[in-house]
C-alpha cells in the first residue's frame, strides 16, 4: 500500500506528489532544523553546505524550491542563485544573517522570490515555502489557461499568456513574484493598494509583519520597469501610474 504523508497545513500528499526542497546552508544546526521541519511538513529535502555543491545538487536533483543562505563557502548564495536560475527557473527563498536592504535587493535582482532575515521561526519559514509553491502552481495554471490579449499601459506591455513584460518594446526579465506583483497593480491602475492587500493577493500571506517584503519587491520592480511607474502613497501603499488619456 502506498504510503501517505500528512503535512502540518492539513494537506495529504503521496510520495509521487511530494515537492522537492533543496536547503543550502553551511551552519549544520540551522540546516538540520530546517530539513527536519520541512520533512515533517511532507517535503522531500536535500541539503548542500557550499556554493559548488548547491549548483551541482540543483542540476542533478531538479528541486521545486531552493532555500538559500547568502553567505556560503566556495561562492556565495547570489552566485548560486544566478547559476541555478540559468539552468531552469525555480522559486528561491533567500536567507540573510544581516537585516541589510542592499543584500535583499541584490538577492531579488538575481532571481530570488522572497527572503527571510535570521533569526526566523521555523513555522514562518514553512509557511513561506507553502506560499511560494502555491504561487508557482497558480502561475503554471494561468499559463495553461491564459487570459487573452496583451495589456498595454502606455509604454508598458503585460503579456499574460507568455508571462512577459516589455517597456518601450524591450523585454524586461521579471521573477515570477515581480510579475504577479505587477499584474496585481495593473488590474486596478492608478488605484492605491495597501501593503497588506498586496501581501494577501500576491503572497497569500496575511501577516502584516511581512510588509517589508512588499517594499523590497516594489523597489526591485521599479529598477526594472522605471521608478516613475509605481507611485508610493506614504503610510498606505502603492499604485501603478498610467498615462493620462
Amino acid at each position: 500500500m502506498e504510503q501517505t504523508h500528512t503535512a502540518h497545513n492539513g494537506t495529504t500528499a503521496t510520495p509521487g506528489a511530494q515537492r522537492r526542497v533543496l536547503v543550502v546552508e553551511d551552519d549544520p544546526t540551522i540546516v538540520d532544523a530546517i530539513a527536519a521541519r520541512l520533512r515533517a511538513e511532507g517535503f522531500l529535502v536535500q541539503t548542500a553546505g557550499d556554493g559548488p555543491a548547491a549548483v551541482d545538487t540543483a542540476e542533478a536533483w531538479q528541486p521545486d524550491l531552493l532555500i538559500l543562505d547568502i553567505m556560503l563557502p566556495g561562492f556565495d548564495g547570489l552566485e548560486v542563485c544566478r547559476r541555478v536560475q540559468a539552468q531552469r527557473p525555480v522559486p528561491v527563498l533567500m536567507l540573510t544573517a544581516r537585516d541589510d536592504e542592499t543584500d535583499m535587493l541584490v538577492g531579488l535582482g538575481v532571481g530570488a522570490d522572497d527572503y527571510m532575515t535570521k533569526p526566523f521561526s521555523m513555522r514562518e519559514l514553512a509557511a513561506r515555502v507553502h506560499v511560494l509553491l502555491r504561487r508557482m502552481e497558480r502561475a503554471a495554471l494561468a499559463a495553461a489557461t491564459p487570459r487573452s490579449g496583451i495589456l498595454r499601459l502606455g509604454e508598458l506591455e503585460i503579456d499574460h499568456a507568455q508571462r512577459r513584460v516589455r517597456v518601450r518594446s524591450e523585454d524586461v526579465h521579471l521573477t515570477p513574484t515581480e510579475f504577479d506583483l505587477l499584474v496585481c497593480l495593473a488590474n486596478t491602475p492608478r488605484a492605491v493598494l495597501s501593503r497588506e492587500q498586496l501581501l494577501a493577493e500576491v503572497w497569500d500571506w496575511a501577516d502584516a509583519s511581512g510588509t517589508r517584503t512588499v517594499d523590497s519587491h516594489i523597489k526591485a520592480l521599479r529598477r526594472k520597469i522605471g521608478a516613475e511607474r509605481i507611485r508610493t502613497v506614504h503610510g498606505v501603499g502603492y499604485a501603478l501610474e498610467t498615462p493620462t488619456p
